[in-house]
């Protein structure tokens, strides 16, 4: 007899074993042969290694048809684990939307709402590096950290990077009680803000731990080989030339990068170039690489936010 434990990294346990185990209980009647333990994200699964190997194959499609659909209902999962459940994914009316990224927090649906969000999405399949650029309320953050999460669950990635540079977080900084990371964080909240509409709470909090998602300021990276990860640089119109050129060149075998950034809200002294812009110039035509500007037909928040983008955008004109 084999024992295995595997791990349930891309889904919540709840939604394989269901409350008090009534979903896990229909698994165990299609597969008497097997032994299964559930202990939180962990189960214990005991038996002939052909069966085991049986075993994952069902459980995966279980967990791709969740991630596609945003449920696993009882009656669902009678299907999949069925005769003819391995046909379930491939059809059309039980296929979701393209424009959904991934299922989020209590059934919250996250998807590219505008063009240039849809964009990003199918960029990002096709490049390695994508800097999406545009206006404050475009969703370009919050698009890019939904592509990063769906990229770990789907282990395309082994890890999550999210960096920002902390203009303040100099000397400026020194006054504010606490240690690095309590003054640093007000800085990323915006980052945390994306991932607890996406991750449970729990689960992130263990992710962070063990450096599965890593928060940091862009002065971090230096040094570092980042291979196997999606890294996101945010606010990246605040990066000077030497800054950005370091965070591209961290870029490591099998690893994505988006730089999102707003060219009009730049808070370096008058003095010191953006690296966000000259990057945007040098590397234009760079195959692997795509630049899409978000504008403010892409503004999803409040409605007045499209309306003060373009009156301060008027203003600017007429000065």
């Amino acid at each position: 007899m084999t024992e295995k434990i595997i791990t349930l990294d891309s889904i919540e346990p709840v939604e394989i074993y269901g409350v008090n185990d009534v979903k896990l209980n229909i698994i165990k009647k299609y597969f008497p042969k097997l032994k299964l333990i559930a202990r939180g994200y962990s189960l214990k699964v005991l038996g002939e290694t052909t069966e085991i190997a049986r075993f994952e194959k069902k459980l995966e499609m279980l967990s791709d048809y969740y991630h596609k659909n945003g449920l696993l209902t009882e009656a669902v999962l009678e299907r999949l684990l069925g005769p003819t459940g391995d046909n379930i994914l491939e059809s059309k009316d039980e296929a979701a939307s393209n424009d959904i990224i991934l299922f989020g927090n209590n059934g919250l649906v996250i998807k590219a709402k505008t063009d240039n969000q849809r964009k990003m999405v199918n960029s990002i399949l096709k490049n390695d590096m994508l800097f999406a650029i545009g206006p404050a309320g475009t969703g370009k953050t919050y698009t890019a950290v939904a592509l990063a999460v769906k990229a770990l669950k789907n282990k395309e990635v082994k890890r999550i990077i999210l960096t920002r540079p902390a203009v303040e977080a100099g000397e400026n900084l020194g006054f504010l009680p606490g240690d690095l990371k309590e003054k640093l964080d007000p800085y990323m909240q915006p980052l945390y803000d994306a991932l607890n509409d996406m991750v449970p709470t729990e689960k992130l909090n263990q992710y962070i731990e063990n450096r599965t998602i890593q928060i940091a300021p862009l002065a971090f990276m230096r040094g570092r080989t980042l291979d196997n990860a999606f890294v996101i640089l945010d606010e990246a119109q605040n990066t000077t030339e030497s800054q950005m050129k370091m965070f591209l060149t961290r870029m490591g075998a099998n690893a994505k990068f988006i730089v999102t950034g707003d060219a009009t809200q730049v808070d370096l002294p008058i003095k010191q170039p953006s690296g966000l812009l000259q990057a945007l110039r040098i590397l234009k035509k760079v195959e692997g690489i795509e630049i899409i500007e978000l504008n403010n037909s892409d503004v999803i928040r409040h409605k007045l936010v499209r309306s003060i983008i373009e009156r301060y955008e008027a203003t600017k004109k007429s000065d």
